[in-house]
């Protein structure tokens, strides 16, 4: 029998091609008609998934929070506390702390209605298992665009996508990372770089998709990692002892991988999974900041497990589930138009 030479060089075409095989996303839950946009997801002590619904696509409906058991079938939790001046709750980003009280992202000026702008609040609520909600803080409010949240000692960090009274010299979109103190409360947002809040900014490059920071995640060593949607950027924040802010640095950047970034999370081998909403994907970054687009859906109605314009990823119970925000078109985006029922798709963490 002949032997074959190895050879270097074909050993790593053929381990490019199995890399670029991606999965096929698939159904998870069909979401009750009083979701219309799925958004951010947690975990919360009894292992439940947790899902924020801002629901965007129906002025009729206001924002609420379910959850969701591993069959996929939902349960309200509550009705988010409306903001009196709009009648609505518009929740987007979701966080526990420690004694699980919930932190919403209220995003009252997501469609960028006059009307609506810096309405925007962070709330932190307590909520009794039954949905009785029994404490209701306004943690900031007048915000243009408040959208993550995480939660690290004792501090949130919150991305507020748009900051449109600043004026960058080129022109292009600022957008922000705030800290807030988790005792805090009541506070007036300016919108401007003067703000005490503000802990870190970003400029969007990108001139076809002026939308900044979105996603948010912390690692296991306690680095900030956030998107700048827009460039499909990611950036990597470190911190002085004191907790100041030591560097934010690009950690990774592939647009033939990843052209959007929004809400994302770790596995434990420190690969993060990021939802790619304009491209109906999901990338994965390695920690050395490799990108790879790793499932992609076509435009779709979500009803067989398709991601149906994916706003957030989580592991639960040994999977990823995706919530489809299904809602957005126009240029760049695969999403077309949106459709009824909502969905959330699943696909299986990479080895």
């Amino acid at each position: 029998m002949k032997r074959r030479r190895w050879c270097p060089e074909l050993f790593r075409r053929a381990l490019r091609k199995v890399e670029t095989v991606m999965q096929t996303s698939t159904l998870f839950s069909i979401l009750p008609e009083y979701i219309c946009t799925p958004d951010g997801m947690e975990i919360d002590r009894e292992g439940n998934l947790v899902l924020s619904c801002p629901n965007y696509a129906d002025d009729n409906l206001s924002g609420c929070v379910v959850k969701l058991d591993r069959e996929g079938r939902v349960t309200k939790w509550f009705d988010v506390p409306v903001l009196e001046e709009t009648g609505v709750a518009r929740n987007m980003g979701i966080a526990f702390d420690k004694d699980y009280n919930v932190y919403l992202c209220d995003n009252q000026g997501w469609s960028e209605r006059e009307d609506l702008l810096f309405k925007g609040r962070v709330l932190r609520l307590k909520v009794a298992d039954d949905g009785t909600i029994l404490e209701n803080k306004v943690v900031a409010y007048g915000m243009e665009h408040p959208n993550g949240i995480r939660i690290k000692g004792d501090y949130m960090y919150v991305t507020q996508s748009y900051l449109h009274p600043v004026k960058h010299p080129s022109g292009k979109l600022v957008s922000c990372v705030y800290r807030f103190g988790l005792d805090e409360e009541n506070i007036a947002i300016t919108n401007t770089l003067e703000d005490r809040h503000i802990f870190a900014t970003f400029v969007t490059e990108n001139p076809e998709c002026q939308y900044g920071a979105d996603g948010i995640v912390f690692d296991r060593e306690g680095k900030l990692y956030v998107g700048n949607f827009g460039d499909g950027a990611v950036y990597r924040i470190t911190f002085h002892e004191d907790g100041s802010l030591k560097e934010n640095k690009l950690f990774a950047q592939d647009r033939s991988q990843l052209e959007s970034t929004d809400g994302m999370i770790f596995d434990d081998h420190g690969n993060l999974y990021i939802a790619d909403f304009c491209a109906n994907a999901i990338a994965m970054v390695k920690p050395d900041g490799t990108v790879r687009r790793i499932a992609q859906s076509p435009d779709s109605d979500g009803l067989h497990g398709e991601l149906n314009q994916p706003g957030e990823p989580i592991f639960w119970d040994g999977r990823i589930i995706a919530s489809c925000f299904d809602l957005v078109t126009g240029p760049g985006k695969v999403n077309t138009g949106h459709s009824m029922p909502a969905t959330l798709a699943q696909l299986m963490p990479e080895t």
